[in-house]
């Protein structure tokens, strides 16, 4: 009798200690005894009646699947090949094992299919500049469709573009055509602002003629400072104008009959008929010629 306990005790022993398990702090058990989910257990220690339940273990961990370079032909008729990242985890481990045979391989797929189909409605220059907007795109449609099988995506990120070496070059030459365009806007803007500021300091200088002659004295100490054996002095025109002008007004100015004969045969001083004999003289400002030529 006494070795029928022992083999008893030795039997209830030996099914408790098979029915233990043990789950980290990452992970849940979904329960089915029977072939009825009853519940879901972990973290710690639990216990799965053996022959009667079964347990399936679930990490909660995030996951991090890479999709594959997929060729894309974008919205302007570009063929890329495309691949990206994504992060996701469980969120209901009763779903994850009860809606989906293999959520890690259909999460997978999910993300390829949908990769294809959105980037096949952005244009090249959307997905290369405001690539930000599609990963967003990208993992609002993956969230929504994963959600029934309680799986959480966390992000999605499009790792690299790779184009066709004929489109390159192409953004290869757009690129320095706008750095060219830019190089010219702004020399035009810097010569904008600089005849601004020296119309400024021509009305300054204009207004004071004091400041014209000391400008030009800095010039000429400049100008020496190089030690060079010439030395070229600019003359303002502002500074011979009084002298053209005087020139102007002797030129303009009649001469008086008489006035470039000496006194002593001035027609005043001659006999009546001796002053109607004398040839008429008439001056002019280039050159002297008689009356009657």
């Amino acid at each position: 009798m006494l070795n029928i306990l022992l083999a008893v005790s030795g039997l209830a022993v030996a099914y408790l200690l098979a029915g233990i398990r043990i789950l980290k702090q990452y992970e849940r058990g979904v329960l089915f005894t029977l072939g009825h989910y009853t519940g879901t257990k972990g973290p710690g220690i639990i216990f799965v009646p053996p022959l009667v339940a079964h347990m399936k273990r679930v990490s909660l961990r995030i996951v991090a699947a890479d999709i594959p370079a997929q060729d894309v032909i974008t919205r302007d008729n570009i063929s890329v090949k495309v691949n990206a990242v994504l992060y996701f985890r469980v969120s209901d481990p009763m779903l994850a094992v009860i809606e989906i045979q293999d959520f890690l391989y259909a999460t997978g797929q999910l993300a390829q299919t949908t990769l294809l189909s959105v980037l096949g409605q952005v244009e090249l220059d959307e997905l290369l500049a405001d690539r930000r907007k599609v990963n967003e795109i990208l993992k609002r449609i993956i969230d929504e469709r994963t959600d029934l099988w309680g799986i959480e995506v966390s992000a999605v990120e499009i790792k690299d573009v790779l184009l066709p070496d004929t489109m390159r070059r192409a953004i290869a030459r757009q690129a320095e055509a706008e750095r060219e365009r830019r190089a010219k806007v702004i020399n035009a803007q810097g010569e904008l602002q600089a005849s601004e500021t020296l119309a400024q300091a021509a009305r300054m200088l204009s207004s004071q003629p004091a400041s014209l002659q000391l400008r030009y004295l800095q010039t000429v100490t400049e100008i020496a400072a190089e030690n060079n054996s010439t030395t070229i002095f600019p003359i303002p025109i502002d500074l011979l104008r009084p002298f053209f002008m005087k020139a102007d007004d002797s030129i303009a100015a009649p001469t008086p009959a008489g006035a470039g004969l000496p006194p002593a045969i001035a027609p005043s001083a001659l006999p009546a008929d001796t002053a109607d004999a004398l040839p008429q003289i008439r001056f002019t400002g280039q050159k002297t010629k008689p009356a009657g030529e």
